[in-house]
């Protein structure tokens, strides 16, 4: 089947969509509730992050750093398998999934696929505000 070059796809004729490598994979920004968020495209995967939150500076008059911290490191025991939480150096708090996506794919199902990691985010987004983080809405860059 003949293939056109879009970007970092090699797009089929049927739509079907095959990532190329050079030297990176393709990769989408997009954000939800203002978050920024990345989608990383693989040969039969899809990588989703987003940086949810951040522990508040010790500038911020009231921030309540330990409890904050405290939900950071009960955050990974609380995602679902297959998801993971990090704190970044500059105290960002950034989670991220995996999943796998058929190859070719097409952009109905990797828009589906950043739509579900978004929907399934929304929860731990509101609970880390309430347990003391501070929201992160700088979106795309």
């Amino acid at each position: 089947m003949d293939t056109i070059e879009l970007g970092r796809f090699a797009v089929a004729a049927d739509g079907g969509l095959t990532p190329r490598r050079s030297p990176e994979a393709p990769a989408l920004l997009f954000a939800w509730r203002g978050r920024r968020c990345h989608a990383q495209f693989d040969p039969g995967w899809i990588r989703l992050t987003a940086d949810a939150a951040r522990i508040p500076s010790t500038a911020d008059p009231g921030a309540d750093r330990p409890r904050a911290f405290a939900a950071v490191a009960t955050l990974p025991h609380q995602l679902p398998e297959g998801w993971h939480a990090r704190l970044l150096p500059d105290h960002r708090i950034r989670i991220g999934a995996e999943a796998p996506m058929l190859n070719p794919s097409n952009a109905t199902a990797l828009v589906a696929a950043m739509v579900r990691f978004a929907l399934v985010l929304d929860p731990y987004l509101d609970a880390l505000v309430a347990d003391g983080a501070s929201p992160m809405t700088d979106g795309p860059r």
